[in-house]
């Protein structure tokens, strides 16, 4: 029933979408700041959402993609040891190699030329140099044309081309070089000539992950369910929204049900939150029709054979493997496997990334991943697979098209008109602040938003509502 204003009766001052990182962490937030007013509907049996993790028939544990912990947030820090205690937390230094034609060169490839044979390694240096004479590739460019005018044409083919191409399935040429900030390494033209010459260079890891965590057991997906156990609130698995009124403030619920609320925080993908908004202009549908993503099989792969390479995580730019990313999953815990035994066991998840209506033949792409493996000995031929495991990740990454930044200038101003907040990896629709530590940060930062007034501290988040494409106010 509803009132005269057409509202539900049973209104709660905040709802939350979506128990992933983002939505979990708002509502802890609410919480902690003695808002009990909140309920959170989350869809999917478990919480967790992109962080979760599952355990296959044959005991072994598999991540939703590639995740690891490590953070410059000291919110996010902050969580993290409250949630465990130091022994629940294994620490390692990133090993990681990129898979060029049959070796290994060591991540970031810009920065370890002296792998490659030496005339292309010279080739890749001199347009280097070449390349960084006419000074830095505006933002403004698309992102192929950013990577030739930053790294030139060498490195571009041998590496940025197939790799970016794998990973996003999408045109170079129609992706935007603004989200780059710290997600693409710089490379030394000094210090790659003296390598080049035999001299010895420093081998400083590169990137905010050179080193990491990960939970001892239970996979990415321990650090949510922790999360959820704590929280004291209205908390609704199994309950997905299909149609949002923000006339009446109003959610309906695939079973039907109506629950009001007085502002609504929304962690899911923001094409599919303006899709099922009534009343959103053509221009904000139309906006958010534009939005692209990244579909990715994640394919588990647990052998009956020891765990003895080190590595972290490997990439795979080339035709020698679908899947652009495999991570050695037994090295991070040996919980991830049977009994947890990496002496016994190993297992490796990758991943691949899926092209717009492709049809997915899940033993097929098992067996390929398989072969690719033993193909590039990382499994030995001998080894016994006992597991083959598949989750299909319908969204797993937001990609920053051209025009994504003049969409978003269009979609967020008229929800937040309307008190819905967008938020998270996809209700954002920003890679660049698409990790964990950024979820959860902006699940705090909206619920105090709420609750005091005070600004969220991701300037990003804040500028795509109150900026036009132009970066004019």
């Amino acid at each position: 029933m509803s009132d005269r204003s057409g509202r539900a009766n049973s209104a709660t001052s905040v709802v939350i979408l979506g128990g992933g990182p983002c939505g979990l962490a708002c509502a802890d937030e609410l919480q902690r700041l003695g808002h009990r007013e909140w309920t959170l509907l989350e869809a999917a049996p478990e919480v967790g959402g992109l962080g979760s993790s599952v355990v296959d028939q044959a005991g072994f544990t598999w991540d939703l993609g590639g995740h690891v912990v490590f953070s410059k947030l000291r919110s996010f820090d902050t969580l993290m040891a409250e949630l465990f205690a130091e022994e629940e937390l294994l620490h390692h230094d990133r090993s990681s190699f990129i898979r060029h034609d049959r070796s290994w060169v060591p991540y970031p490839f810009q920065q370890h030329l002296h792998h490659l044979p030496p005339a292309r390694a010279a080739r890749c240096l001199a347009d280097l140099i070449a390349a960084q004479a006419h000074g830095v590739a505006p933002a403004i460019t698309d992102f192929g044309t950013w990577l030739k005018a930053t790294y030139g044409h060498g490195l571009v083919t041998e590496f940025f081309a197939p790799y970016n191409q794998k990973v996003w399935a999408t045109d170079l040429g129609e992706m935007s070089a603004s989200w780059i900030a710290e997600r693409v390494a710089p490379a030394d033209t000094e210090v790659l000539r003296r390598a080049l010459d035999g001299s010895p260079v420093s081998s400083k890891a590169w990137g905010p992950n050179a080193r990491f965590a990960f939970p001892a057991a239970g996979g990415t997906g321990a650090i949510w369910r922790r999360l959820a156990a704590r929280l004291q609130g209205d908390l609704r698995t199994n309950t997905e929204v299909v149609h949002i009124d923000p006339i009446s403030r109003t959610v309906v619920t695939s079973g039907g049900a109506r629950l009001g609320y007085e502002q609504l925080v929304a962690t899911g993908a923001l094409d599919r939150l303006i899709a099922m908004t009534a009343g959103a202009p053509e221009d904000v549908r139309r906006a958010a029709a534009s939005l692209r993503h990244t579909t990715v099989a994640m394919v588990g792969l647990g052998y009956r054979a020891p765990t003895t390479d080190r590595r972290s995580w490997l990439y795979f730019p080339g035709h020698d493997a679908p899947f652009y990313r495999a991570t050695n999953f037994a090295a991070y815990a040996p919980a991830n496997v049977p009994d947890a035994d990496p002496g016994r066991y190993s297992s490796w998840m990758t991943e691949v990334s899926l092209s717009s209506g492709r049809q997915l033949d899940q033993t097929a792409l098992v067996e390929e991943c398989d072969a690719a493996l033993r193909r590039c000995h990382l499994v030995p031929d001998a080894a016994e697979r006992i597991s083959g495991h598949v989750e299909l990740i319908p969204y797993a990454y937001p990609v920053p098209t051209i025009g994504r930044d003049a969409a978003l200038a269009a979609i967020q101003p008229w929800l937040e008109q309307h008190a819905i907040y967008s938020r998270g990896r996809f209700g954002t629709w920003r890679y660049e602040i698409g990790n964990m530590d950024h979820a959860v940060t902006m699940g705090q930062d909206i619920a105090r938003r709420l609750v005091l007034g005070t600004a969220e501290r991701l300037e990003s988040i804040s500028a795509s509502m109150t900026t036009g494409a132009n970066g004019v106010r």
